[in-house]
């Protein structure tokens, strides 16, 4: 697994190019508890754009990127003369959010400002490249809400346009906002390469515990070939402990099925189910916390509920989703309680939710076509499982790699 380049780096860290410069630093741990917590977004403002001076401005974002009174970045920007800004890139979902799970909402003008906006859902490389340059920006600015887990997508939409950014002598700048399930650790098995997929082009962790401005560092120094122009906003007054609601900022849905930040609290768990023939809830009004299938009844809460796992009940639960797996069938199974997020693992908790499943329920089964190994980041999770692992012997089997990532992640940290 290949996790470093910084003696190459050291060598070029004074160009413009090769270094993941942080243009304004965060504020001093020190004084961060008595001053308002500011995204990345509020700090670039607050300095009168100074980084985009001069500047044709791309922004890809999409409806998460809003401001503390929920009006749009790019509406904000666009109204004002200190910024030229010429362009709009949507990825998944869409920039405006019209697009449901894999989809997005291609190229078209954008009605509230004219601007034309271009998709890049699915691009990278010298394609997306081409997209810039014929865009005819000089600056990409990426700000969008992840939620803390490897294969949601956004992260890899920031490292596609980064590795696309330095294609096309593009700079960009990333503007930082929480990681809504805390900073405080990684967790969960490291992609192994032969599994990269658009849901893990790199090897992190399944639970990366990092905001998008250190991911955006950790990408640029140890995964592109040639690291991109990149600066980074951090916010300040953010604490690695903090769970999204101390921020004060509003929860935008960053897509259709992450509607609230208790979704997100469990998402890097169970969103393992959809590489099974289970609901993993999509299309009920709480999806990821709530699972099931036809045929499951209360033996799997009651399984579940024996292992005692830290800050998390179990109850037994039945729903029947409007679209997605068992659309308009009732289905049986549990849903996920925390409540003790600081004690809580989700991604321990969605193992042990597999392993439950496949005790108590003949009929569970893997996807066909092995997605499982996609999420997970190897085969290993799923032949575990298979061969009738549990719960703790699955975790075992990552912890090293987990280690070597956590002591790569440290580099990279704005906010300790």
């Amino acid at each position: 697994m290949h996790l470093s380049r910084r003696t190459l780096l050291a060598a070029t860290t004074a160009t413009a190019t090769a270094t993941a410069a942080v243009s304004l630093p965060p504020a001093s741990q020190a004084s961060a508890a008595g001053r308002r917590r500011q995204t990345g977004f509020e700090r670039l403002a607050a300095d009168g754009y100074a980084l985009l001076h001069g500047e044709r401005v791309g922004v890809v974002t999409n409806p998460t990127g809003v401001t503390r009174d929920v009006r749009h970045i790019v509406d904000v920007m666009h109204a004002d003369d200190r910024v030229n800004l010429v362009a709009v890139f949507g990825p998944e979902h869409g920039f405006r959010g019209t697009a449901q799970a894999g989809g997005s909402e291609g190229r078209y003008d954008d009605p509230a400002t004219g601007l034309p906006v271009y998709d890049t859902y699915q691009k990278s490389g010298r394609p997306l490249a081409d997209i810039f340059t014929a865009s005819g920006v000089d600056t990409l600015v990426f700000d969008i809400q992840d939620v803390g887990a490897r294969f949601y997508t956004y992260i890899w939409t920031l490292y596609d346009c980064m590795e696309a950014a330095q294609l096309a002598g593009k700079r960009i700048v990333v503007l930082d906002r929480p990681n809504p399930v805390t900073g405080r650790s990684a967790q969960g098995p490291v992609l192994h390469r032969e599994f990269a997929t658009f849901v893990g082009r790199q090897p992190i962790s399944q639970a990366h515990g990092m905001t998008v401005a250190e991911l955006a560092r950790l990408f640029n120094e140890e995964f592109l070939t040639t690291p991109a122009a990149l600066d980074t906003v951090p916010m300040s007054g953010w604490r690695r402990s903090e769970f999204y609601d101390a921020s004060g900022l509003p929860w935008v849905p960053p897509s259709p099925n992450m509607p609230t930040p208790d979704t997100a609290l469990v998402y890097a768990g169970t969103c393992l189910f959809e590489g099974t023939n289970l609901s993993e809830g999509r299309g009920s009004t709480r999806p990821f916390e709530l699972l099931g299938a036809e045929g499951i009844d209360r033996r799997w809460a009651e399984k579940a509920g024996q292992l005692e796992l830290p800050g998390v009940h179990f109850r037994e639960a039945y729903f029947t989703p409007t679209f997605s797996k068992f659309q308009g069938k009732t289905v049986g199974g549990v849903q996920i309680h925390v409540h003790d997020r600081a004690a809580y693992n989700p991604v321990r908790t969605g193992v042990a939710l597999l392993v439950t499943a496949k005790q108590v329920w003949s009929g569970f089964a893997w996807r066909s076509d092995n997605w499982i190994d996609k999420l997970t980041g190897s085969a290993r999770v799923r032949t575990m499982i298979d061969a009738g692992a549990d719960t703790d012997e699955v975790v075992a089997g990552w912890q090293d790699e987990l280690a070597a990532f956590r002591r790569v992640r440290r580099e990279y940290l704005l906010y300790r």
